[in-house]
């Protein structure tokens, strides 16, 4: 990763911060419009987090004043044609429309968050949204459709007619619309929302992270499997939490009165 990033491809910048792992969208000149580079690093930066048994959640966000106005499409075009989505293989896919990461992942948007911004941060699990922000799903204006993961997680989390209203209008909405129908946690004042999605991380940060990646995991499960197969998994996945260190831990702070110290075994 360069210290001094080229416009012409951008990059995603990381830092460590207690178990928390920060990936900046960093392309400022341009909107942070994605190149193919940095969705090369940016699932290079997921593939970390998932790997990595030290890191327990992560903080997506943006550098300069927008999250992202999506895919710089001339750059992408012919990988379109050929349908080729440049997730790779056995890597983490950021849209997680392929090998989804099994950390919780914290987003913070701002400004324009446009098609792609709107599909990764739907792709983590909690939003955090500053109240300069400008939603909009204007592939159909481009001749093209969303691809990634924007038909399914609108639906998801806003609803059939919300999704239809948004996605087939192509309008641009602002953070109280995005909040209203559940595409956002929080709206926070502009400028805070980085912090106040590191502060949610590290909440996060203070629960066995087994037990945290076996949550997500569980509600994953009942999203894809329905469920019968969520419920089928409880006992035998709460069985193995019971086995573990974290799981001893969380019983003896409990008697002790204080406040458990996990170390993800």
């Amino acid at each position: 990763m360069s210290k001094n990033p080229d416009p012409t491809e951008g990059r995603i910048t990381t830092e460590v911060e207690g178990r928390i792992l920060l990936m900046g969208i960093d392309r400022p000149a341009k909107l942070n419009g994605f190149t193919p580079e940095m969705n090369r690093q940016l699932v290079s930066a997921y593939t970390r987090l998932d790997e990595d048994d030290d890191l327990w959640c992560g903080v997506l966000f943006a550098h300069g004043d927008h999250f992202t106005a999506g895919l710089d499409l001339p750059m992408w075009t012919e990988r379109m044609k050929s349908g080729d989505r440049g997730r790779g293989t056995d890597v983490v896919d950021p849209t997680a429309l392929g090998r989804r990461c099994r950390k919780p992942i914290v987003s913070a948007v701002k400004g324009y968050t446009y098609t792609l911004g709107i599909e990764l941060m739907l792709a983590g699990d909690v939003v955090v949204a500053a109240d300069d922000c400008r939603f909009r799903q204007h592939e159909p204006l481009r001749g093209i459709h969303a691809a990634g993961g924007a038909t399914i997680r609108f639906v998801q989390r806003g609803g059939w007619g919300n999704a239809m209203y948004h996605l087939l209008t192509s309008d641009e909405f602002d953070a109280t619309e995005a909040h209203r129908i559940g595409l956002v946690q929080e709206v926070v004042p502009a400028g805070s929302e980085l912090d106040r999605a590191i502060e949610i991380a590290g909440v996060i940060c203070q629960g066995a992270p087994l037990a945290v990646q076996a949550t997500k995991a569980s509600s994953l499960r009942y999203v894809h499997e329905g469920e019968a197969a969520c419920i089928a998994a409880l006992g035998p996945v709460q069985a193995d939490l019971a086995a573990t260190d974290d799981a001893a831990e969380g019983v003896a702070a409990f008697r002790e009165r204080r406040d458990p110290v996990f170390g993800g075994r």
